[in-house]
């Protein structure tokens, strides 16, 4: 599943969306957690890690200098 999540930083990747954040974000989620869909009683808890992983992944990126790139 996580082979799937793609190098968001440039070069690599020159235009970054909040959706390819997302899509990385919920693909580590559904690694660790196990569950490609969680159960209705697990879908707060679920989403709420989405949602983290994505800000974490965003301030990374926003964070990150490259050199010779």
């Amino acid at each position: 599943m996580c082979r799937s999540i793609k190098t968001l930083r440039p070069p690599v990747t020159e235009t970054v969306a909040e959706d390819d954040i997302r899509a990385a974000a919920l693909q580590y989620v559904r690694k660790v957690s196990g569950f490609r869909v969680p159960a209705a009683h697990n879908r707060a808890v679920f989403d709420e890690a989405v949602g983290a992983v994505a800000e974490a992944t965003a301030r990374l990126l926003d964070g990150l200098v490259v050199r010779g790139g």
